[in-house]
């Protein structure tokens, strides 16, 4: 049977089907090239990040350097540097302490995650019965 341009309705299916294939490939390109501008743009942030996160542990190594050294014209260098050092261990502990008890409270398994996948392994089923 041929259409009117006399084309079998086989090789319009075969047409179809391979264009239908060629714009699934183009979309997977697409998205391959989005990932991979995105994961540039995030490695580039990351690295920022680092750095700034560098450059704030020295600040804050400065910052405590210069409260020991004003501590220091007020008490003996010794008990200036035990003052700061109880400080920063109460400090210290308090966050460790708040940062383990909310990590306590994080569910480990995504479970919005495992009940959609189990609804649509039920579904399937249903589907194949």
């Amino acid at each position: 049977m041929a259409g009117e341009n006399g084309r079998s309705i086989a090789k319009v299916l075969q047409d179809i089907v391979a264009n239908i294939q060629t714009i699934i490939r183009a979309e997977i390109r697409l998205a391959r090239t989005e990932v991979n501008e995105q994961i540039t743009g995030l490695g580039r942030a990351a690295g920022m990040m680092a750095a700034g996160a560098v450059a704030a542990l020295f600040t804050v190594w400065l910052l405590l350097l210069t409260i020991l050294f004003a501590l220091s014209t007020v008490i003996p260098f010794w008990a200036a540097c035990l003052v700061l050092f109880v400080v920063l261990a109460v400090v210290t502990l308090m966050l460790l302490t708040i940062g383990k008890r909310r990590l306590r409270a994080v569910h480990k398994t995504p479970e919005k995650t495992v009940e959609t996948i189990q609804e649509n392994v039920e579904w399937v089923k249903r589907q194949t019965k």
